[in-house]
C-alpha cells in the first residue's frame, strides 16, 4: 500500500490506532502479527501504536519508506535500544554513527567472501554428527536438532576448538538466548516478580558468560599459534582499525555474544520453518530432494528466500528518532518516537508478492530480490552475518536431504510461537524422516 505518498499532505502525523493503550499493548503482546495486519487494513501502511517497552511507535509497511528510514543518518535515528541492552553496550547493537561503521568494517571480512567457504566443512560435519542420531519413522521437532547444529557451528567457527570452556558455553548459550529474547521485549519487573523476570535471568547468565569468555580471550591472546588460526576470535584479536587501535576485551566479549546469540537462534528457527513448510508442499519437496542429490542449488536457495519471506523469524526492525523530527514519505515522526519497519507486513503485501499466502519458491527463481524482502533488516544495520547464515542453511538442507527422505504431511500448518524477539513454529517444526 503506497497511496499515502500521493494522498497525504506532507508533514502529516501518522494515524494513531484508536484503542486504549492497554488494549494496544495486549494485542501487540499476545497476537502481534495479527494485530499489525488489522492495523494496516484499517489505517494504511503507516500507523502509530502506544506500546509497553517500545513507547510511541510508528510502524512502516512500505518498502520505499522503509529504505528511507534505514538510510537516515545517525544524527536523525539510533538503533532501538533494547537489543543493545541485552547484547552489551560494546556490541554493534550498542554503538552508533562513525564508531558503528568502523566496527562493521573491521568485522565484515571473517563473515563474507572466500572466508565463508572455509566454514562449509564445519557445517556439514556438525549436520552429519547430529542426523546420525535421528530415528526413522518417528515424528520429532526439528527445531531442537537445528539449534544444536547452529550452536556447535558458530562455536567452532568463532573459537576453532573444543574444551571445558566451550562445553560451558554450549550449555549456557540456549539459556542466555532464551532469557535475552524475552528481556528485549519485557521491561524490568517489580521486585515481587523477580522469579519470573527474564531480565534477572539474563543478568545471571551474563555473569557466567563474561567469566568464561574472558578466560577464552586471555588464553587466545597468549596462544603462540594465534597468527596461524583462522577462527573469528583469532581474526578479531589480530585486526586493527585504520588508526592502528584494536578492540578492547569488553568490546570483543560483547561482539562474540552477538555472534553466538544472533548466529544461533535465528538460523536454526528458519531451518525449522523450512522443514515445516516443505513437508506441506510435496511437489516442492520432491524437486528440492532431486536437486540436493545432484549438483544444483538454485531451488534450494529459492526455498531459503521464500521461507524467510513467508515465515520471517524476526518481524520488526526498529530505530529511535533522536533528531527534532524525522520525515518519512509524507509523514512527520517527532523526537523520542520509535520508527519500526514491520517486516511481516511487507512480506505479506500482495502489492509486493503475488499471492503472498502461497509458499512458492519459484517467485525467487530468475528474478531480482524485491526491496520489500528484508529478513536481515536494511541499511548500515543489515545483519552482518547474513551471508554466513545463508551458507549454513544451504549446506544443512542439502546434507539432510541427501541422507533422508522427508515425509510429506497433510497436518495443519504450525502456527507462530513467540520466543520474545523471534517467532518459531508452534510445535518446533515437527517432521518424520526415512533414511535413504
Amino acid at each position: 500500500m503506497t497511496t499515502e505518498l500521493t494522498e497525504t499532505p506532507a508533514g502529516s502525523a501518522p494515524p494513531k490506532v484508536a484503542l486504549p493503550t492497554w488494549a494496544q499493548g495486549a494485542g501487540f503482546l499476545t497476537a502481534r502479527r495479527g494485530a499489525l495486519h488489522a492495523c494496516r487494513a484499517r489505517y494504511g501502511s503507516v500507523f502509530e501504536l502506544a506500546l509497553p517497552v517500545f513507547g510511541s511507535a510508528v510502524f512502516i509497511a512500505d518498502p520505499t519508506m522503509a529504505k528511507q528510514l534505514f538510510t537516515s543518518g545517525a544524527k536523525t535515528i539510533n538503533v532501538q535500544p533494547n537489543l543493545g541492552r541485552v547484547l552489551g553496550s560494546g556490541s554493534m547493537f550498542g554503538i552508533e554513527g562513525a564508531e558503528h561503521r568502523r566496527r562493521r568494517k573491521l568485522l565484515t571480512p571473517p563473515l563474507h567472501g572466500k572466508r565463508i567457504r572455509t566454514y562449509e566443512e564445519i557445517v556439514e560435519d556438525e549436520v552429519r554428527r547430529e542426523i546420525a542420531t535421528w530415528r526413522t519413522g518417528e515424528r520429532f521437532a526439528s527445531l531442537d536438532p537445528m539449534m544444536r547444529i547452529t550452536l556447535n557451528v558458530i562455536l567452532r567457527a568463532v573459537f576453532g576448538a573444543d574444551g571445558s570452556d566451550f562445553d560451558t558455553l554450549r550449555e549456557l548459550m540456549p539459556k542466555l538466548v532464551a532469557a535475552g529474547s524475552r528481556a528485549a521485549t519485557i521491561p524490568e519487573l517489580p521486585r515481587p516478580l523477580r522469579l519470573v523476570d527474564p531480565n534477572v535471568r539474563l543478568r545471571e547468565h551474563r555473569v557466567r558468560y563474561d567469566r568464561t569468555i574472558r578466560r577464552i580471550i586471555g588464553d587466545s591472546r597468549a596462544d603462540p599459534s594465534l597468527t596461524d588460526r583462522d577462527d573469528i576470535l583469532a581474526l578479531m584479536l589480530q585486526s586493527t582499525y585504520d588508526d592502528g587501535s584494536v578492540m578492547t576485551d569488553d568490546e570483543i566479549a560483547d561482539e562474540l555474544l552477538t555472534l553466538l546469540a544472533a548466529g544461533h537462534e535465528t538460523t536454526a528457527t528458519t531451518l525449522a520453518w523450512a522443514f515445516e513448510r516443505l513437508q506441506r508442499h510435496p511437489a516442492v519437496l520432491r524437486d528440492l530432494t532431486d536437486e540436493a542429490r545432484g549438483d544444483g542449488g538454485e531451488l534450494r536457495h529459492a526455498v531459503i528466500l521464500e521461507t524467510q519471506r513467508s515465515r520471517p523469524v524476526i518481524d520488526l526492525a526498529g530505530r529511535h528518532v533522536v533528531a527534532d523530527d524525522l520525515e518519512i514519505g509524507p509523514w512527520h515522526i517527532p523526537r523520542g518516537h520509535n520508527a519500526i519497519v514491520a517486516i511481516s507486513l511487507l512480506h505479506d503485501d500482495s502489492d509486493q508478492f503475488r499471492e503472498p499466502e502461497r509458499f512458492d519458491p519459484s517467485r525467487f527463481i530468475g528474478t531480482t530480490l524485491s526491496a520489500a524482502w528484508i529478513p536481515f533488516g536494511g541499511g548500515t544495520r543489515r545483519c552482518i552475518g547474513a551471508a554466513f547464515a545463508t551458507m549454513e542453511m544451504d549446506v544443512t538442507l542439502r546434507t539432510v536431504l541427501r541422507e533422508f527422505d522427508l515425509r510429506p504431511t497433510t497436518a495443519r500448518a504450525e502456527g507462530l510461537h513467540s520466543r520474545g524477539v523471534a517467532s518459531a513454529p508452534r510445535f518446533g517444526g515437527r517432521i518424520t524422516v526415512d533414511r535413504r
